[in-house]
């Protein structure tokens, strides 16, 4: 049987295509990152960006250095991102049995996939995972910070908080169980604004997720704000809280203070 394989689309843009190289970057993002304060709880989610690996690596790794007591308890990573290049309705499921990048092959788990296709806007859409970045430049630090895992990868195009909670709802086990799963939303903040206007902008927007207000989250503070609306409405019923480990943009990291991306790092437990 034939295994199918979703090459790496975006190695040597956003993140360096040789292994070597890639394993520097993401170890000087972990360096640049804030550390994570004594006996902090260990996450059931987190929120990340998915910029340039210069830009935010060291935010994400904020959210990453979190995994480090659960190397070897997750072995599962449901990840939502949004399609920047694809139209799409709902949201997205992948066919492949793997996904690759510079640093190795991760397996695709598929074992939810009956039961997320009984959803009416969950669709099998290679198309729009094919180009996509929000997604896989997380796998270089998942690959990173934990052992064995299998990633459920859900690319999110047209579709309302509640049907987004319902797709987490449906493959994410009660709070009581086993914490083997990790549910990762991926997502940057305000785009191209100045650097004073951004930190404006994106302190709201943090303040919001905190607040687990998925309301108040508009679609230009977020680019990943329906995955995002969506993981806020299922803490909101599993009775978790949001905690902000980074907030920064681009002016703080490697590009000009004219027009900034932001960033933001949250873990939720």
């Amino acid at each position: 049987m034939t295994t199918r394989v979703r090459p790496p689309a975006v190695a040597g843009m956003f993140y360096p295509a040789d292994p070597a190289e890639l394993r520097r970057l993401v170890r000087a993002s972990f360096d640049g990152a804030v550390a994570p304060p004594a006996a902090s709880p260990s996450p059931v989610a987190l929120v990340v960006p998915h910029a340039g690996l210069v830009y935010s690596g060291p935010i994400a790794a904020s959210a990453y250095r979190r995994l480090a007591t659960l190397r070897d308890t997750v072995r599962r990573v449901v990840l939502l991102g949004p399609s920047h290049r694809v139209p799409l309705r709902g949201v997205g499921l992948t066919s492949a049995d793997e996904w690759r990048t510079p640093l190795g092959s991760v397996t695709i788990d598929h074992r939810d996939d009956d039961i997320l296709l009984e959803l009416p806007f969950v669709t099998v859409n290679d198309d729009a995972h094919a180009p996509e970045h929000s997604l896989e430049v997380q796998l270089p630090f998942l690959q990173t910070v934990l052992d064995e895992f299998e990633l459920l990868p859900l690319i999110v195009g047209a579709a309302d908080a509640d049907q987004v909670a319902a797709v987490i709802d449906a493959v994410w086990p009660p709070t009581d169980a086993p914490p083997d799963t990790l549910v990762l939303v991926s997502t940057d903040l305000s785009h191209y604004h100045r650097y004073a206007d951004a930190v404006a902008l994106d302190t709201r927007t943090a303040a919001a997720i905190v607040a687990r207000r998925d309301g108040d989250i508009a679609d230009l503070d977020a680019c990943g704000a329906r995955p995002l609306r969506g993981l806020l409405r299922s803490a909101v019923r599993r009775g978790l809280e949001v905690e902000q480990l980074d907030l920064r943009n681009s002016g703080d990291t490697a590009g000009d203070r004219q027009r900034v991306v932001g960033y933001g790092a949250f873990a939720l437990a």
